[in-house]
């Protein structure tokens, strides 16, 4: 679940409830269905004014890690399929995440972390490019089912012949439900 907002605790404008299904092939590949219900209301409005846009969206994802001594890269390829109020449209997505133990060589209980990572959303429609996102932050694995991470993000939208970019603060707290079933070692990131 994810909500956002135009300030801190208040205006929230945005909401979603999304989950999946993955399956990890070995440790350097991952496969992902998922599905998600998806809100936008007018700024400002706590939820209240009008809902602006309604998406249910499925997709499908294939994440790539690479582990290069201390620095963990993941490739993650997604396409979306994405059904609205008005009408269908699909979408790409790839996003290259790096994350740096700092305490620790590899990722795990009670680490400390750097992550950084950039993605870029392209459409089967003209103007084909329609978002860039990029986020930095550090992070802690505080045990094998638990990691929080605050972050800044900067996502740029393309609309209209203009762009208009935004700055964020995140906070993500992951709970891996599975963890004790999987041997590799997990590169942490923003699930979205």
């Amino acid at each position: 679940m994810q909500l956002r907002s135009q300030s801190f605790y208040q205006d929230h404008y945005y909401h979603e409830v999304k989950g999946g299904v993955s399956y990890a092939i070995n440790k350097n590949f991952v496969v992902l269905l998922g599905i998600g219900d998806y809100q936008t209301y007018s700024d400002g409005g706590n939820f209240v004014k009008p809902l602006t846009a309604h998406e249910t969206r499925l997709w499908q994802q294939l994440t790539m890690n690479h582990y290069l001594e201390r620095v963990k890269l993941e490739h993650r390829y997604r396409i979306e399929q994405r059904w609205f109020n008005t009408g269908y449209r699909n979408r790409f997505r790839y996003r290259l995440n790096a994350a740096v133990p700092i305490n620790n060589k590899k990722m795990g209980p009670k680490t400390f972390y750097l992550a950084s990572f950039n993605e870029i959303f392209l459409t089967s429609k003209a103007p084909y490019f329609e978002r860039n996102r990029f986020f930095a932050g550090p992070g802690y694995q505080i045990s094998k089912h638990f990691t929080v991470q605050p972050g800044y993000v900067y996502q740029f939208d393309y609309k209209n012949n203009a762009g208009q970019g935004k700055h964020f603060f995140q906070l993500t707290l992951t709970i891996d439900i599975n963890a004790e079933k999987s041997a590799a070692e997990r590169i942490p990131g923003n699930l979205d």
